[in-house]
């Protein structure tokens, strides 16, 4: 994919002055080992941090390999200041991890007392205001620590790819959808670039690409990949051009981009097309596009991009499963209650990928509502399909109205059950989803628009949130545990 951050990791090995300074190094080295075990590149700092001295010569050989996220490895107690510093002086995530003593025959010279000097290290972070990814338990042997670091490289992909975006917005947000109408004052607390623009901006830039040399390649592509020929193929080719050139135009000091569009009414009487298509093949390329000018949608979709490093979509929390169709397949609903499932849609922005089988159609609620009466024309451009079944992870991060971010994160599954409708849509499953749609997404004032990742990622965006600073993070709770605002009595 492109548009995401590629990790590459070192590892720095600290050393308490009063410790064999060999101890923390070969221990560095069979983690090393164990991490070529595991396929997972990783650049060994020869330097071992054992003073302010050592911090300025890791620095060095860190930029010259061109490290980007950070292992600061604790073989033995290490030094609380100088390890600290290292990690606040380092342009990028770190991890903080310490070794376990390897045998019960050598706990004299061989002690490290890492498990200790960890602590030292969590005060001294807390004094220098950092948030490094501390795992949940975070000492381990080697192959235990080549574990944690699988984690951290997702976990590093996405607050390397926050803190270098731009997300542009085309037009204001809907009043009809003023729930995805958010302050965007945290964007820039969380290093998130933002430029809102004009949609007439947007129609002037698709009317200046008319006859693009390079839109008759893009509509053999998508005739490639739908496996069909429409008449609405040059405009959509046109307009995915557009967005494309407008990001590279634009994109100024940051590194990557996600778009957020505002899709109907006018849209479709001016530029003559829905866009859920193009929308589609971007988010496929990893250029995340959200609808109806939903910005921290947009976000969501990219961190969901960063942690999945696979495709994402943008669904709204629709509608319930019908009683009749729960009932008649049991299988699949196996262990779920009604009230755990609902379904999942939107206009026809889900990538093929994420399709059982996509089709280029129109868009049934805008005809309605734009062209009543009329074959279809304007309102052409939706990618419609069942969503593939799978596990899941739903995601949203949000600003309150009072500018304070809030997010929640839920694991489930996507059952292989047709769920007879119309766009892009699929039946959902998330334990305890009925509670967790009342005091989470209505008791926390979330929009309808939920983010949605292929595999289970919430580990990953937990302890990422965790780092941005955001501490309101919430999930589906299980039975044994109330939410704080639910009624014991009902």
């Amino acid at each position: 994919m492109i548009n995401i951050p590629q990790v590459k990791l070192g590892i720095v090995a600290v050393s308490r002055d009063c410790f064999p300074i060999t101890l923390s190094q070969s221990r560095r080295a069979a983690v090393i080992k164990a991490c070529k075990s595991g396929n997972i590149d990783i650049v060994e700092i020869k330097t071992t941090v054992e003073n302010e001295h050592d911090v300025i010569k890791a620095l060095d050989e860190i930029k010259v390999a061109g490290v980007n996220a950070l292992v600061i490895y604790l073989g033995n107690f290490g030094p609380e200041g100088p390890e600290t510093m290292l990690a606040q002086k380092f342009d990028g995530p770190t991890m903080f991890v310490a070794a376990a003593e390897e045998t019960g025959e050598n706990l004299i010279d061989g002690r490290g007392d890492a498990y200790c000097g960890l602590l030292n290290a969590s005060y001294n972070l807390s004094l220098r205001k950092l948030s490094p990814y501390i795992p949940e338990y975070p000492v381990g042997t080697p192959d235990g620590v080549a574990t944690m670091i699988v984690d951290f490289i997702a976990i590093a992909r996405v607050i390397i790819g926050v803190k270098n975006l731009k997300i542009f917005g085309f037009g204001p947000r809907p009043f009809e959808f003023l729930a995805c109408n958010a302050p965007i004052k945290p964007l820039f607390d969380l290093g998130v670039e933002i430029q809102e623009n004009s949609e007439l901006d947007l129609f002037a830039s698709f009317n200046e690409h008319k006859g693009d040399s390079r839109i008759p390649a893009i509509i053999a592509e998508m005739e490639k990949e739908l496996g069909s020929k429409s008449g609405i193929l040059p405009k959509l080719a046109q307009y995915e051009v557009t967005l494309l050139d407008w990001i590279k135009n634009n994109l100024g000091a940051s590194k990557f981009a996600v778009i957020a569009g505002k899709c109907w009414p006018a849209f479709e009487t001016q530029f003559g097309f829905v866009p859920c298509y193009v929308n589609s093949r971007l988010t496929e390329r990893g250029i995340p596009v959200a609808c109806e000018t939903d910005i921290y949608g947009a976000l969501t979709e990219y961190i969901l991009t960063c942690a999945t490093a696979y495709p994402v979509t943008l669904l709204d929390i629709n509608n319930t499963v019908p009683e009749d169709m729960y009932k008649a397949n049991p299988e699949e609903f196996k262990g779920y209650t009604i009230s755990d499932l609902f379904m999942g849609f939107h206009c026809g922005n889900t990538s093929l990928s994420l399709l059982k089988s996509g089709e280029l159609k129109y868009q049934l609620i805008m005809h309605r509502l734009l062209e009543p009466d009329k074959e279809p024309d304007i309102t052409r451009g939706t990618l419609e399909g069942a969503i593939k079944s799978g596990d899941v992870t739903l995601f949203r991060l949000q600003s309150t109205a009072d500018a304070k971010l809030i997010s929640y994160i839920a694991q489930g599954r996507v059952p292989d059950v047709d769920p007879k409708s119309f766009g892009g849509i699929g039946i959902f499953a998330v334990k305890e989803m009925g509670r967790f749609y009342r005091h989470v997404l209505i008791g926390k004032r979330f929009p309808h628009h939920g983010g949605v990742g292929f595999s289970h990622v919430g580990k990953v965006l937990f302890a990422s949130l965790k780092m941005l600073g955001v501490d309101d993070i919430n999930y589906n709770r299980p039975a044994s545990l109330p939410y704080p605002d639910e009624n014991p009595f009902a």
